[in-house]
């Protein structure tokens, strides 16, 4: 009977092992295909989630609504040395601003090994100078980078509106069209690509085209402004309007009551700078290498030039509620030379007077502001002209410093501060009061003795084996 039942029992059992196979291989081949439908799904959807403290991989709401703004793709060009970290670090900045507005692009390219392509770009950094591109327009940032300073040339890239720029002319001004070594034209150039609108408003025929404008430039006349005409640049103050005023020499040509009005002063005399010679230069280039907390020259570290520049100081007023703030310094190891220089001057003669002369720095350029509506009004006042120039805007820094001072005078409302981020969660400090030796001797002792017993007790076991 036993016998007679056995293959029955072994048929049982066979069944038995090719359905456990069965269900072996279909949950593998479950496994397989769940692995293969989550790999699918994770090309075409990405989440998310930053869990730092901090926050520091991603961008602030104020960022995100100007990203939000942007309709088009972001071209951004990084030009950095081949070196793997340094350009991972450019990357996670970038990815930031990435994973709220995906058509942002990078690309690095090597100035070492493509000169050409850096020179055309007009990059002045060292390393890491981006250019960043949005509807045919451009702007350069160089490191280091902020939010803050990213997504400033974001929301200045988004400009909808053509702000004016207006030049005053009829009395010997430096002119926006013209191409000589004396003009503006390069720089007239650059603001035309930066979205601004040049105007040159005659104050006797035209009566409401400085209401219009957000920034109005004197640049040096050469003869004296009209008493009507002063008026009307009066008015516009008075109305809020923006002011760009640049000294060529002591005489205000007309405009006494201008200064006045913003406290401004001039001293006699010409910055003499002893150092601009090592550069190739004579000694009435002045080297402006000290730069004011403000936002025209936050994180601008290059060198800039004055020729004949002049010392100017201003003083808030009562009345106007004036908050003065100085710009430039430059003239470290040289002076304010009061006696008057001809053209037949001797350079090489010209000495520091301990009882006439006033020792360096010397400051040539002002910014002063007040709260006036909802955007405030600004002024800045430089003592030089030929910084400009085309003769001189080229050089170090002079057209970098020259769009911020006018990017700062347009007061573009979409311009945000936004405060550094603070890694609450970079540094541990160990302090007597928060009991330091446990965490010493559990990292220091324990840690490096409990992985050496266990990697003996691990080669012994498997000696016996």
């Amino acid at each position: 009977m036993l016998n007679a039942y056995a293959p029955n029992n072994m048929d049982k059992s066979k069944k038995l092992q090719l359905q456990k196979l069965v269900q072996e291989q279909t949950f593998v081949l479950f496994l397989l295909l769940i692995a293969a439908l989550i790999g699918i799904l994770s090309t075409k959807f990405h989440v998310f989630q930053d869990v730092t403290q901090d926050k520091r991989n991603t961008v602030s709401a104020a960022s995100v609504t100007i990203l939000k703004q942007m309709q088009g793709a972001v071209s951004i060009t990084a030009f950095a040395p081949e070196d793997e970290a340094f350009r991972q670090n450019i990357h996670n900045f970038i990815a930031r601003y990435q994973r709220t507005k995906p058509d942002i692009s990078l690309s690095f390219v090597n100035t070492a090994k493509d000169p050409n392509l850096a020179q055309a770009a007009g990059i002045t950094a060292k390393g890491g100078e981006l250019v960043i591109a949005f509807q045919k327009r451009s702007e350069h940032l160089i490191p280091p980078y902020t939010e803050q300073d990213l997504t400033n040339v974001l929301a200045r890239l988004t400009r909808s509106h053509n702000q004016a720029v207006m030049l005053l002319n009829g009395h010997g001004e430096r002119n926006f069209r013209a191409n000589t070594q004396h003009d503006f034209g390069i720089f007239a150039n650059k603001l035309t690509e930066k979205g601004f609108t040049l105007a040159t408003p005659s104050l006797v025929n035209d009566t409401h085209l400085l209401k219009n404008g957000s920034v109005l430039v004197i640049a040096a006349p050469k003869s004296n402004i009209a008493p009507i005409e002063v008026a009307k640049i009066k008015t516009f103050l008075d109305g809020g309007g923006n002011l760009l005023w640049l000294l060529d020499d002591e005489n205000l040509h007309g405009l006494d009551e201008i200064a006045h009005y913003i406290g401004l002063e001039i001293a006699q005399g010409m910055v003499i700078d002893k150092s601009a010679t090592e550069f190739g230069g004579d000694i009435k280039t002045a080297f402006g290498i000290q730069y004011g907390d403000h936002p025209v020259t936050e994180h601008f570290r290059m060198r800039t030039l004055f020729p004949e520049a002049r010392k100017i100081t201003a003083h808030g007023t009562y009345e106007n509620g004036w908050k003065v703030q100085d710009l430039v310094h430059v003239a470290a190891n040289g002076w304010l030379e009061t006696t008057p220089l001809s053209k037949d001057s001797d350079l090489k003669k010209v000495t520091f007077d301990l009882k006439k002369d006033v020792l360096g720095p010397i400051n040539v350029a002002l910014a002063i502001e007040r709260k006036y509506g909802k955007k405030g009004q600004r002024v800045i006042v430089v003592g030089n002209t030929n910084f400009l120039s085309n003769a001189f805007i080229m050089n170090g820094g002079n057209i970098d410093l020259g769009m911020n001072i006018v990017n700062w005078l347009a007061a573009d409302d979409n311009l945000i501060t936004i405060a550094p981020t603070i890694l609450k969660d970079g540094n541990l400090n160990l302090t007597t009061e928060s009991n330091y030796k446990p965490a010493f001797i559990g990292f220091q002792i324990l840690l490096p003795f409990g992985i050496l017993i266990f990697g003996v007790f691990t080669w012994w076991k498997r000696r016996k084996a």
